[in-house]
């Protein structure tokens, strides 16, 4: 198989687990959509899927301010395009992480997480970071437009980025579940992806962001994957999907911060 159509076939498998977005079946693919054995090594394009994600969040701001509406109400349309195009499935592994720190010892934390039910800590979790985004883009936005779209864009490939390192660092806690389908990710698959997601948050630089921003911006990603790493490895003993959906979360709110803060 030539090297484009495994890149082109990575890209589709990344985008159907992370968007809702229909898309058909290609004749150039071996396998079924939903087989998902070669998801590790997929796995090094997961920014890009989510660049693409966040251009269409980037639409939805531009297509409202168009439309006269101020950045605080044009910020939180944003971000339910962003939510609406991933199905909301880094939202869940946070609000399910946060319900988990409620369980005593690790297969209760376990069983928690396992259950589609949130409690008090996911929601609050889950309030939290809406609010935080929603307001900081709002800021961004108010400042510029254009920086607030390349931001949507840079934050959601860097945080996607970032929810990989618990995937490289941690073996699997349980057997089963898009952590355990991912394995542990080799390094290069790592390398890769952190340098589409810097590529992807460099694009702020066009909107006149100063360079030092996005570097920022992606070490506090970066941090957040480490983070949500050590507290996985306390309380769990290993990654799940979860852990990977709350490092993606956390990576996206410090993104959004980097350029919100008024330095």
């Amino acid at each position: 198989m030539r090297p484009g159509s495994l890149l082109l076939i990575d890209l589709l498998t990344c985008l159907r687990f992370a968007t809702r977005l229909p898309l058909p079946v290609f004749a150039f693919e071996a396998a079924a959509p939903q087989d998902f054995s070669d998801f590790g090594r997929a796995l090094r394009l997961f920014p890009v899927a989510g660049a693409l994600i966040g251009l269409s969040a980037a639409v939805v701001l531009a297509a409202a301010s168009t439309l006269g509406l101020a950045p605080l109400l044009a910020a939180p349309l944003s971000v339910a395009a962003l939510i609406a195009a991933s199905g909301g499935l880094h939202e869940d592994g946070l609000a399910d992480c946060a319900d988990a720190a409620g369980g005593a010892t690790r297969p209760r934390k376990l069983e928690i997480m396992a259950d589609s039910r949130i409690g008090a800590y996911g929601a609050l979790a889950l309030g939290l970071s809406l609010f935080i985004r929603i307001v900081a883009l709002a800021a961004i936005a108010e400042r510029s437009l254009f920086l607030a779209g390349t931001v949507l864009i840079g934050a959601a490939a860097a945080a996607r980025a970032a929810a990989l390192i618990p995937l490289s660092v941690l073996p699997p806690a349980r057997s089963s579940g898009a952590g355990f389908s991912a394995g542990r990710l080799r390094a290069p698959t790592l390398v890769v992806a952190t340098m589409l997601g810097a590529i992807f948050a460099a694009l702020t630089i066009s909107a006149g962001a100063n360079p030092l921003r996005p570097a920022f911006a992606v070490a506090a990603c970066v941090l957040a994957g480490l983070a949500a790493s050590a507290l996985a490895r306390v309380a769990l003993g290993g990654q799940t999907g979860d852990v990977a959906g709350a490092a993606e979360q956390m990576a996206e709110i410090l993104f959004y911060l980097v350029f919100a803060a008024q330095i």
